[in-house]
């Protein structure tokens, strides 16, 4: 089987080939039943996490989506949050981070959680220092950097779209040929892919970052810009996902014709939960009423290698 040839997807929107823990019908349950609300740190086995981007913009839609993110914790104790960019509206201002970030998600810093930003074009305008040494981003005073969970299971790579210059290409260059993770997942603002009529494709980002994607055996990789949510079809070995949806929706805004549009919903705040194990990446995309809109898996590069019976 080639790589990545398979990957099991249900959506709310069309039927398809489905593994037997995926529901579009599910819902997330409420927090209660004795469930301990204590934050798992992850283990050398498996790595829990949350995707979201666009966010910061203190909104109904924003605290509604929070609340949903900590009533998952309870059902599905995760310890990170990857946050794709435009986390503080509209400029970056960091005196709008109390309002716009941490009132939003104060039960889960409460819990331990820690959040991993990546810088949007809103964010640099005039928070570009202040955001990345501000302790709860935890970006260690980069606007690009690496960091890995279970044990080097996965390693993460934040990147800075706004500003991708040849400084931050070797970086990367350097950081993912040294990389020994069996996942490589990056982070960033400006989708390479993007079915959106917005803003779209970042066709001159994707020019000078997908290659070094390619080259150097990335799984997975998130972006936000868009305030839709898609899961694009997969692309040289890579699969993508816009999710800059952490706020208020951009009704409308997809193009459903689109050539690189797997599954898309542009209609309801949602964020994505993930798990990995050495074997499997396992998603589900749940929006602010707690509803599974979209779900699936994706092999690791070993297994999809593995030849099946008979090849």
């Amino acid at each position: 089987m080639k790589r990545r040839a398979f990957l099991g997807l249900v959506s709310a929107g069309a039927a398809s080939a489905l593994a037997p823990h995926a529901s579009a019908n599910e819902i997330i349950r409420t927090a209660g039943d004795s469930l301990s609300p204590t934050t798992a740190s992850s283990s050398d086995e498996v790595v829990r996490f949350i995707v979201f981007g666009d966010s910061g913009k203190g909104d109904t839609a924003q605290f509604a989506l929070g609340r949903m993110m900590a009533a998952h914790h309870w059902n599905h104790s995760y310890d990170t949050a990857l946050m794709c960019g435009d986390n503080i509206y509209p400029s970056g201002d960091p005196e709008d981070i109390p309002d716009k970030f941490e009132r939003p998600y104060a039960e889960l810093l409460k819990r331990g959680v820690s959040f991993y930003a990546a810088l949007g074009n809103h964010d640099v305008k005039k928070g570009r220092d202040a955001h990345i040494y501000y302790r709860n981003f935890n970006m260690g005073g980069r606007a690009y950097y690496s960091f890995t969970k279970g044990d080097g299971l996965v390693e993460f790579f934040a990147l800075d779209s706004t500003y991708f210059n040849l400084s931050q290409q070797r970086w990367l260059e350097e950081s993912l040929q040294a990389s020994k993770a069996k996942w490589k997942i990056a982070f960033f603002h400006h989708p390479l892919y993007s079915s959106a009529d917005r803003h779209g494709s970042k066709v001159e980002l994707r020019a000078d970052l997908e290659p070094l994607l390619v080259r150097y055996g990335v799984d997975v990789a998130f972006s936000g810009h868009d305030h839709v949510y898609e899961r694009v079809k997969p692309q040289q070995g890579i699969q993508y996902f816009v999710s800059g949806v952490g706020s208020k929706p951009r009704r409308g805004d997809l193009e459903r014709d689109s050539p690189f549009l797997a599954y898309g919903n542009d209609e309801t705040s949602s964020f994505i939960s993930i798990e990995v194990t050495p074997e499997l990446f396992t998603f589900k995309t749940i929006d602010m009423t707690g509803r599974v809109i979209d779900s699936g898996e994706l092999p690791s590069r070993a297994v999809a290698r593995d030849p099946a019976p008979g090849e």
